[in-house]
């Protein structure tokens, strides 16, 4: 469950290294993010020399939680870490690669770059 003032790792190249959340997209009265939702993200570490620069605003889409997912066939899945991937108005990713597994959900809900660019989907 991410929500505002959540901190979040970069699971792409695009140039960020650490994402603080600041609004949910969506309706109104989302209090969390799950995997699959796009957030406003403020970038707080980027690298040097890259597209994206510090304390700049960014659209990204979550792709891991600590908060455990659970499916319809009752498998529960865990990650270690927060993590989401920089992306642009149409849900495309500004990296070229992803780092770490990702989840099945982002398939169905039209992420299938991403879902490409992954080495792993669980």
């Amino acid at each position: 469950m991410i929500q505002p003032q959540t901190h979040l790792n970069v699971a792409d190249n695009g140039g960020a290294r650490e994402l603080i959340c600041i609004r949910i997209i969506g309706a109104s009265n989302h209090r969390y993010a799950h995997i699959g939702d796009a957030i406003v993200a403020l970038i707080k570490e980027a690298v040097p020399n890259m597209p994206l620069e510090r304390l700049e605003v960014v659209r990204v889409v979550i792709v891991r939680t600590y908060k455990e997912l659970k499916r319809d066939n009752g498998m529960i899945i865990r990650y270690d870490d927060n993590a989401a991937v920089v992306i642009d108005q149409e849900g495309k990713p500004k990296g070229t690669q992803i780092f770490g597994a990702i989840a099945r959900e982002l398939r169905e809900l039209n992420f299938t770059k991403i879902v490409s660019l992954a080495p792993k989907v669980l």
